[in-house]
């Protein structure tokens, strides 16, 4: 029975890593007041860009870095349509999925010998290998936590700062307000376009670099729609966590822990069709994140940003 939790606890850690990155970037591109529906295209590409980077240069440093500039320039075109331009978030964000799974897909196409240059599948390169740490790896139990590849062990990091920052920082301060009413944090003499440039930049990095834990990481290699939706299940997460990094890690394990009993269950050869497993993580994010809204509207206590998804244009003065 310990065998079969540590081996859960193991994989639960590797499925939501992806996730948390993307996740605790769309609650900051959020909080600026900027709805961004182009996470899966995001995230497609950085698992593509990366992987390619990894496969021809053999640098995961490399790889790494251009998923996070790929990610960064896909969400750097959003905010210029959305802030700049004005246009309509929603339409604007559902672009960027479309062309980076289409982008994603051709790119894909072309990856491997140049003798075989179509479509390959399962194609595989330099990954990220699991480091134990010493002594903690062997606690019963909680050891698989410490058993990680490196771009996990950087969320043990990341998800305390970015909550930190969040609330205990005048910048932060400066970001929760533009999104609440960037009239008056204008008014009070912040940049409400720098900051909402900034944090969706930011925003579309982290899910780059969450496309990237999936191709160098988690599934090493690339394959097509290697993201399986979870663009989409990272929209969920976001009001599942109420917009607050710290409860992005609780959602993202919920998604991993799902993922790893119905591999679990395959594994065991169980008469549930392979299909119907493969729905549940999916299925449960839909169920806890009806009911954590349908609660949270009852006590008014949701904490979406008042100005999430509306423009904002500057009074002249």
């Amino acid at each position: 029975m310990i065998d079969l939790i540590t081996s859960l606890l193991a994989i639960t850690m590797r499925a939501g890593a992806s996730l948390v990155y993307a996740t605790v970037g769309e609650i900051y591109t959020e909080r600026s007041g900027i709805l961004n529906l182009g996470l899966e295209g995001m995230m497609l590409m950085g698992a593509v860009s990366s992987f390619a980077v990894a496969y021809y240069t053999g640098s995961l440093v490399l790889a790494v870095l251009m998923a996070m500039l790929v990610g960064g320039l896909l969400a750097l075109t959003h905010a210029f349509l959305t802030v700049t331009m004005r246009a309509n978030q929603v339409v604007s964000g559902l672009s960027i999925t479309l062309f980076g799974s289409g982008l994603a897909s051709f790119l894909g196409q072309r990856l491997g010998p140049a003798e075989n240059s179509h479509y390959l599948v399962g194609l595989v390169g330099p990954k990220f290998t699991p480091i134990a740490v010493p002594g903690l790896s062997q606690l019963p139990l909680v050891g698989p936590i410490f058993n990680q590849d490196p771009l996990t062990y950087i969320l043990y990091l990341l998800v305390p700062a970015a909550w930190f920052y969040l609330y205990k920082t005048r910048a932060g301060l400066e970001l929760r307000a533009v999104g609440e009413n960037p009239r008056t944090a204008d008014a009070m003499g912040v940049d409400v376009v720098k900051v909402r440039y900034l944090y969706t930049t930011i925003g579309g990095m982290l899910t780059g670099l969450g496309g990237a834990h999936l191709s160098l990481a988690y599934t090493p290699g690339w394959s097509e729609n290697i993201t399986g939706g979870r663009g989409w299940i990272v929209i969920a997460l976001v009001i599942f966590a109420m917009w607050n990094p710290a409860r992005a890690v609780l959602g993202a394990l919920l998604f991993g822990g799902i993922n790893a009993v119905q591999f679990r269950l395959q594994a065991a050869g169980t008469n549930i069709p392979a299909a119907y497993l493969n729905m549940l993580p999916y299925l449960t994010t839909i169920v806890v994140l009806v009911a954590m809204t349908w609660w949270e509207a009852l006590s008014k206590r949701i904490g979406a940003p008042a100005a999430l998804g509306k423009p904002y244009m500057r009074e002249e003065k």
